[in-house]
């Protein structure tokens, strides 16, 4: 089976030129099902124009900006059997929440420069925002699955890059299921990607809930069951066939 790419938030220097603190760079857990870019050009009316008849041009008076918008999925289940495995989602949260994180230059504090990573899709900007909600909480209170969605700006309308894309490594892609063990609480068996050429009745088959896919398919809200899409993370456990935990959610924003 062919295995999936993983994309990767990477620091960069002062100049949005080089990588740094390769120590610091966050590989995601699951890939984002969508990335959505946004393009604005500053523009404005003249003044002036007294009474005149028509609609007055506007004027292009600025660099725009560039947008990238992510959500990301992180849980604590997708790492059973892992030696670094940890038992509180944040743990693997705060990874991105360090590139919002203003950091001191001089008498002032910045948020870092930040790449995003995927394949042959490449962005450079700043965190401008970040949210995070907890969703399934343990007996002791520890959230165990989270989603973090964050933007990424730059001050003017950037050109695509296309990166080169390399093989991704063995053991990169998780089978549908895998890392899950029977008898789990709700919240604590991971996500499951896709395969490719999957469908949602094997995956379901897979896990013993042949006879529950329709149920994971309205809960994912899944329009096409007989055909997912590689990497399309599927909750083959969803609140639907379970009693749900509550959620929480902390946002973070920054002005640029």
């Amino acid at each position: 089976m062919a295995t999936l790419a993983k994309a990767e938030i990477r620091k960069l220097d002062a100049n949005f030129e080089n990588e740094i603190e390769s120590e610091n760079w966050t590989t995601v857990q699951f890939n984002p099902e969508t990335l959505k870019v946004s393009f604005a050009n500053q523009v404005a009316t003249p003044s002036g124009s007294g009474d005149q008849r028509g609609t007055p041009a506007r004027q292009f008076v600025g660099a725009g900006t560039t947008k990238l918008a992510v959500q990301l999925w992180f849980d604590v289940g997708a790492q059973q059997g892992e030696s670094d495995a940890v038992d509180d989602v944040r743990k693997l949260t705060k990874k991105v929440a360090h590139y919002i994180t203003p950091k001191k230059d001089g008498d002032k504090f910045v948020p870092p420069g930040v790449r995003f990573v995927w394949g042959s899709f490449q962005f450079d900007g700043i965190m401008e925002s970040l949210e995070e909600s907890l969703e399934f909480f343990s007996e002791d209170g520890k959230p165990l699955r989270a989603s973090v969605s964050f933007s990424l700006s730059q001050q003017k309308i950037t050109e695509f890059v296309f990166r080169q894309t390399q093989s991704a490594p063995p053991g990169a892609n998780r089978a549908a299921g895998s890392g899950a063990t029977a008898g789990s609480p709700p919240g604590t068996k991971p996500l499951a990607e896709a395969p490719q050429g999957g469908s949602l009745q094997s995956m379901a088959a897979a896990t013993g809930k042949q006879d529950q896919w329709q149920a994971i398919a309205q809960a994912n809200n899944i329009e096409n069951p007989r055909l997912l899409s590689p990497g399309q993370l599927v909750d083959l456990n969803p609140p639907a066939l379970s009693i749900p935990a509550p959620t929480a959610s902390v946002a973070f924003d920054v002005g640029t």
